[in-house]
């Protein structure tokens, strides 16, 4: 695995997966995405600002995972795709007590432009568990 960082930033490449994700956090966020070989050779640059490739990621990543913990509410993570844990082992998360439930998740990723490149994968995730329903 090839590991870069940043202020407020990390990204990982896995060779064996040929997987590019990223892990981004400010105090009381945490979020995963998986990203473009583009955006991480964009992070390699020595000419974009760490504030720039923390904005890179968030527009160009596919969010998996979000922690919240920001005092403005109570504490929630919202798992956008449920195979994180095997997307991003580096990523060294907290665990969490406040998962949404998959129908919320379903309902926001419908719902919210910036989560439309979730809703493929969203949908396929739960036409298999009402297949497991029945």
């Amino acid at each position: 695995m090839e590991l870069i960082k940043g202020s407020g930033w990390r990204a990982c490449f896995d060779e064996e997966k040929v997987l590019y994700t990223a892990r981004t956090s400010v105090p009381g966020a945490i979020k995963l995405f998986e990203i473009t070989k583009e955006v991480f050779d964009a992070l390699k640059s020595k000419e974009i600002s760490d504030e720039d490739k923390y904005s890179l990621i968030h527009d160009k990543g596919r969010m998996l995972y979000m922690d919240i913990d920001d005092r403005c509410g109570p504490p929630y993570t919202v798992v956008l795709d449920s195979d994180y844990k095997t997307l991003c082992p580096w990523a060294d998360l907290p665990e969490s007590k406040f998962v949404w439930p998959e129908e919320l998740t379903d309902a926001a990723v419908e719902i919210f432009p910036s989560q439309a490149n979730n809703r493929e994968q969203r949908r396929k995730k739960r036409e298999e568990r009402n297949k497991d329903k029945e």
